[in-house]
């Protein structure tokens, strides 16, 4: 799972390179065509009814994100995109990781009751060794130790849940250490496009509006960045976290009903 997130944050970065590479080259194909053209768009001007505006080409989505990102600055905005690549790929796979380890605990505690009272305890184990999940680990650890005793039973379940639910909860801590490094980087790239935006004021020894526009652009697109990928990764958070609660629930009150049925099935022996 681990190259699983290297080749999909490779992916990602080596598609948007090349993409950016292609739009620089793009736009430099066009201000060639531009200064080519130039005495011929003046005539054509010349000729143009009053009553015909020029038509804007529209921009999709992509591009304006290209667009944004070079004028961001590759040098701020390439850590928030690294930042949101990485947070993305932990989350899909914490995500599918938990979408794995949820089973039907009701089907299962059914199976697992049928089977303990036809054909014995083995038989129950080799149920929860076919079946994926948390709570047959806990079940079948619970089974494995019923020969000593309910109250080692009992022990076992709870330990190995606990174990259960650190396994659940990883990751976690990357997921939110990106959610915390993302809004700062856009910070960051606001305290320097300000700095440059006053350092532009120093140097030509006025305030004008079309020196100080750089280093404000540079300073709102970075945040903007920065607080997109704390919005997004932090509603993955959220669902991951609901998820764990879901399961974690799940296997308390599973652990509980697999007590009760071994304490039926040892009155009825």
């Amino acid at each position: 799972m681990k190259k699983l997130i290297a080749l999909l944050g490779l992916a990602c970065m080596l598609s948007f390179c090349v993409s950016s590479v292609a739009f620089a080259q793009g736009q430099n194909q066009t201000s060639g065509k531009e200064q080519v053209a130039t005495e011929n768009d003046v005539n054509q001007i010349e000729e143009t009814p009053a009553d015909e505006a020029p038509v804007e080409e529209e921009v999709g989505l992509h591009q304006q994100l290209k667009i944004k990102f070079i004028e961001g600055g590759p040098m701020w905005m390439a850590p928030i995109l690294i930042c949101f690549i990485i947070g993305l790929a932990v989350a899909f796979e914490k995500i599918i990781y938990l979408n794995l380890a949820s089973t039907n605990t009701k089907k299962l505690l059914i199976k697992l009751e049928t089977t303990l009272n036809e054909s014995g305890i083995e038989a129950a184990k080799e149920v929860c060794r076919k079946t994926r999940g948390p709570v047959a680990s806990i079940f079948f650890e619970g089974l494995d130790r019923y020969d000593s005793g309910l109250d080692i039973v009992e022990k076992s379940v709870v330990s190995y849940g606990s174990v259960q639910t650190g396994l659940l909860e990883k990751g976690l801590s990357w997921i939110s250490l990106f959610i915390a490094i993302g809004p700062m980087l856009g910070f960051l790239g606001t305290v320097v496009g300000m700095i440059q935006a006053f350092d532009a004021i120093q140097i030509a020894g006025d305030i004008n509006p079309t020196l100080v526009a750089g280093g404000m652009k540079v300073a709102l697109i970075t945040t903007v960045g920065g607080l997109i990928v704390a919005l997004v990764l932090q509603v993955f958070y959220n669902y991951i976290l609901s998820k764990i609660d879901s399961i974690v629930g799940d296997m308390e009150d599973a652990s509980i009903s697999l007590i009760d049925m071994l304490m039926d099935y040892s009155n009825k022996k």
